[in-house]
């Protein structure tokens, strides 16, 4: 008969990069403690090489994902929803252990994190018709503008918000059709594993979403400097680091999110604004027949 003490059974969770979950390529992990301090798991710490993979792997989606139909691309996001769904007593205990909340706070925020993908997942196929439209010009010409989008994202997601402010940074980023590098939050980046687990067994393609545990304080300029990088959300950026990031991202005329000025109220409605960033306008001039 087997008695029941037993050897701890210790996780090591990997990196996601295109579709896969490897170590970091430096070997490094580090140790994630619940909001007590009690030890949770080893966590892989993400590398500058990591890093570049997982641009790498970005890129080779890119055409994939933004060539998709915006329908297709929503059914794809409403599957990822479905899947939450069904792991949503897991993230449940990974929440509030990682932010220390009551059960009915993290059920409530992880619940919020769902609606909020599917709420996202509605916006794919509504965009153009929002944010494009018909120009009048004084010729015989159609002439019509549409959103189209900038390409790779990194994303520094938000440090305190394990779930929910992640969904609220990274949803928008694949709604408008970009792929992403998210660097997730240092201390609390068991959900956005258990997250990267969801896209991986959804529809989404290997290297849409990449998200890397570790240090966004190591990675942020990296990424920052990246010249095929498009786009970085600077909202989970270290204190006093941001400014320098936007300079570095500068340099290769990146679209720039700056970080909020408070840790903002992630369950509020979101509106365009994270979506609007990472999108550009093409504007096409059409003969009229005669």
């Amino acid at each position: 008969m087997i008695g029941n003490d037993r050897l701890a059974v210790r996780k090591t969770y990997k990196l996601y990069v295109n579709g896969a979950f490897p170590r970091s390529e430096s070997g490094r992990t580090y140790e994630v403690t619940d909001s007590k301090g009690h030890f949770l798991a080893n966590v892989a710490w993400a590398s500058r090489k990591d890093a570049r993979d997982a641009v790498v792997a970005a890129r080779g989606a890119f055409a994939k994902w933004s060539g998709a139909t915006a329908y297709n691309r929503g059914q794809v996001l409403y599957r990822v929803a479905e899947v939450m769904e069904g792991r949503h007593l897991q993230f449940c205990e990974e929440v509030a252990a990682a932010e220390g909340l009551s059960s009915s706070k993290a059920r409530a925020a992880v619940d919020a994190a769902i609606d909020r993908w599917v709420w996202y997942a509605g916006w794919t196929d509504k965009l153009a018709a929002v944010l494009g439209g018909a120009n009048p010009v004084a010729g015989p010409y159609f002439d019509f503008s549409t959103p189209e989008p900038s390409g790779v994202v990194a994303v520094l997601a938000p440090q305190q918000s394990s779930l929910l402010g992640l969904v609220s940074v990274l949803a928008p980023v694949l709604t408008t059709g970009n792929t992403a590098v998210v660097v997730t939050s240092r201390q609390r980046p068991i959900p956005a594993v258990t997250l990267a687990e969801v896209l991986a067994t959804s529809d989404v393609p290997g290297g849409v979403v990449n998200l890397l545990t570790g240090d966004a304080e190591e990675l942020g300029p990296w990424l920052a400097e990246h010249a095929d990088v498009d786009g970085i959300d600077l909202t989970g950026a270290p204190a006093g680091r941001a400014m320098e990031f936007e300079r570095e991202a500068a340099g290769t005329i990146k679209r720039v999110v700056r970080p909020p000025a408070t840790e903002p109220d992630w369950s509020a409605e979101p509106g365009l604004s994270r979506m609007t960033p990472f999108l550009e306008t093409k504007t096409v001039w059409h003969p009229m027949g005669v």
